[in-house]
């Protein structure tokens, strides 16, 4: 079995991240959870308060030799708005923040590095606001979050949200994609 690493990345829903990253060759597991705040082992439903200091995140192992953190970093930039506050469109809180849990040195240059050229490049009219925190601890969200968009792609959030960016990512990146 070939070596694998993981990356934490919080982009607003996780259902939209875990739909895009399942989707990417060299990804071999993605799980939506929690990350970043102090409440142990919280609820859906305590997130959502706001009060938890967590952020809707996914957890993804991939294999480095197939893709690179960088590579995944590069697919999460173009999946989310970096450069608002706490929201993805109409979800709003400190629960939907753009954020990059690093687990390693590397990992945590390789993200300065890449949010400091895409800002060089000017690619958003506003300024990356994605916090770049040291990984701490994860917990998976409740299991009916797991696989959501595949289990549920008729529920008015897929159709409206999660299923346009799957389309939009599947179209850019298709050469990436698992066949």
């Amino acid at each position: 079995m070939s070596q694998t690493q993981t990356a934490t990345l919080a982009g607003g829903c996780f259902w939209c991240l875990e739909a895009v990253f399942d989707n990417l060759q060299g990804v071999t597991d993605v799980v939506s959870g929690y990350t970043g705040g102090s409440t142990v082992n919280p609820t859906y439903q305590q997130v959502c308060t706001g009060t938890t200091g967590h952020a809707e995140a996914v957890q993804i192992t991939f294999e480095p030799a197939v893709i690179s953190f960088r590579d995944l970093l590069e697919i999460f930039f173009s999946i989310h708005d970096p450069t608002t506050l706490n929201r993805q469109g109409a979800d709003i809180g400190t629960q939907y923040r753009s954020a990059i849990f690093y687990h390693t040195d590397e990992q945590k240059k390789t993200a300065e590095d890449v949010i400091r050229e895409l800002t060089e490049e000017k690619i958003w009219d506003n300024p990356i606001v994605t916090e770049i925190n040291k990984y701490v601890t994860f917990y998976p969200a409740e299991d009916y979050h797991q696989e959501y968009f595949a289990h549920n792609p008729g529920q008015g959030y897929c159709q409206m949200v999660v299923a346009p960016k799957v389309a939009k990512f599947r179209k850019k990146f298709a050469d990436r994609l698992k066949s």
